[in-house]
């Protein structure tokens, strides 16, 4: 079905839908295209977890999708047994194929139904809903196929959806824990995260649409927005930065059960979004230039940007800027503000 075990060249070559198709590998995997960008692969004797990986729903955040592609192929060729069962999606093709953020809008702010509420349609709104009724099919088809609550109770959700940042940033790596509403945030989730690699952990406390906080949501996934990075083309990316992860990662759906370290929040950069900024007019504009970086605190009173006539300062005693877009369209999110915290 893919020429080399290039799930992505196929995928980018039918940006907008391809038809369901299934074989088997001489190892043994089942593989199952449900759309384009869609791929369900199910080893002979699954393991006790459900992995998700998702890439590209920003199309020009390249490294993850390459990771994504290589760990593919990786698993298609045999030189990676697979122990569990593994959802890969590549969430916007037409964007990456465009080299484009975006075609029409976010596609990280339309997950939880966000895809159907307001006026009009269009691609990334479809590809939203697509993309929540593949990770829905995939969690349930275990459980539709156990025969006892017990059984259900043993399979691990998880769901990361790789990233890279517009800006450069004082922690190269980063997550973001999604609001659990009031469930406990998981310590070996977390140094699972510092083994890819990623020693900053930003935790959420509001109900988002992106797409991580659906999984969490809606399926009780361990799920994660992972920035990787900063945003390259293809072949520009130093793909040894992105080692740890990739080998990580690897070893998550290859293993059956992966050893990982004592929680040790030395390790970490733990935050806490303290405040949203979002775009109330045309006029929104940051008081500081394209060169700052993620996670550059200024002190309280500090005047971060104006909207006309708002002003929007650091209301606590230092506060760092997250995500700054003063380009998004009015109501959306322009930027996070975050302090530092610890786990819950």
């Amino acid at each position: 079905m893919f020429k080399d075990n290039d799930f992505l060249a196929f995928t980018l070559a039918n940006p907008h839908g391809a038809a369901p198709a299934a074989f088997t590998t001489d190892t043994g995997i089942e593989v199952a295209l449900w759309d384009t960008g869609i791929l369900c692969l199910t080893p002979a004797n699954p393991g006790n977890k459900d992995i998700v990986l998702s890439c590209g729903v920003h199309g020009n955040e390249t490294a993850p999708i390459e990771i994504v592609r290589d760990l593919a192929k990786a698993v298609l060729d045999g030189s990676l047994p697979l122990a569990h069962r593994l959802l890969l999606l590549i969430g916007n093709p037409p964007a990456i194929n465009a080299g484009k953020r975006e075609i029409e809008e976010n596609l990280n702010r339309l997950f939880s139904g966000a895809h159907s509420k307001g006026d009009g349609q269009n691609a990334e709104r479809e590809r939203a809903n697509a993309l929540e009724a593949a990770v829905a099919r995939f969690y349930h088809e275990r459980v539709d196929a156990q025969r006892s609550d017990a059984q259900r109770q043993e399979a691990l959700r998880l769901h990361y959806d790789l990233h890279t940042a517009i800006r450069g940033s004082q922690h190269e790596k980063f997550v973001v824990y999604p609001f659990l509403h009031g469930k406990p945030r998981s310590k070996e989730q977390v140094m699972f995260l510092a083994e890819c690699g990623v020693d900053t952990v930003l935790l959420s406390d509001d109900p988002t649409t992106t797409f991580s906080y659906f999984s969490t949501n809606e399926f009780a996934a361990h799920g994660f927005t992972v920035e990787l990075g900063k945003v390259r083309p293809f072949g520009q990316n130093d793909m040894s930065r992105f080692k740890a992860t990739a080998d990580t990662l690897a070893k998550l759906v290859s293993q059956r059960e992966l050893v990982l370290p004592a929680y040790d929040e030395s390790r970490l950069n733990l935050y806490r979004i303290s405040r949203v900024i979002n775009k109330q007019s045309d006029s929104f504009a940051f008081t500081f230039g394209e060169d700052v970086e993620n996670f550059t605190s200024y002190p309280k009173g500090h005047l971060l940007a104006t909207d006309g006539a708002i002003e929007h300062r650091v209301e606590l005693d230092a506060e760092a800027v997250i995500f700054p877009n003063a380009r998004v369209a009015v109501g959306q999110r322009a930027c996070l503000l975050v302090a530092r915290t610890q786990l819950d």
